[in-house]
């Protein structure tokens, strides 16, 4: 199974200089927001992995690093360089992974979902496509996670 590329279902999206805030200042923050529930601040993994159950929201806290969304094998991949103050929206469903941290800063991340779900790890591997056939039923954000009712994840 090939990992499904971004343009495939909702879009991924990155707020780049979107905020300022230590990592407790962020998790309160989205907290009050409501939308979803900050659960980790660590880096990402660097095996390229994917969520099915939920979408993702990460909050760079620090560092830089250059990313791979859609898998290193698909052609539309996108590889981006985020730091400290971007906010990435990650759907259900795409392949995410760290290509490289960039500063001698620890690239860390706050990991927030939607309140009641739970994240899985899925790699691509025979037996996952019974989970992958469950995104298409994932509702969408109804709140911008980071800005409140008129952010850009209502505009997509």
């Amino acid at each position: 199974m090939s990992f499904r590329s971004p343009s495939d279902l909702a879009p991924l999206m990155i707020y780049h200089h979107a905020f300022n805030a230590s990592p407790s200042q962020l998790q309160a923050h989205l907290e009050d927001i409501g939308e979803v529930e900050p659960q980790w601040i660590y880096t990402m993994y660097q095996q390229t992995h994917f969520h099915t159950t939920t979408h993702e929201v990460l909050g760079v806290v620090a560092g830089r690093a250059r990313l791979c969304f859609g898998g290193e094998a698909n052609p539309n991949r996108f590889e981006p360089t985020v730091e400290r103050g971007d906010l990435i929206i990650v759907p259900a469903g795409v392949g995410h992974r760290l290509l490289e941290d960039l500063d001698s800063e620890r690239f860390k991340m706050v990991g927030a979902y939607p309140p009641n779900k739970h994240w899985d790890m899925c790699y691509g591997q025979p037996g996952e496509m019974e989970k992958v056939k469950t995104i298409e039923n994932l509702e969408w954000f109804h709140t911008d996670p980071l800005y409140g009712a008129d952010g850009p994840v209502l505009r997509g």
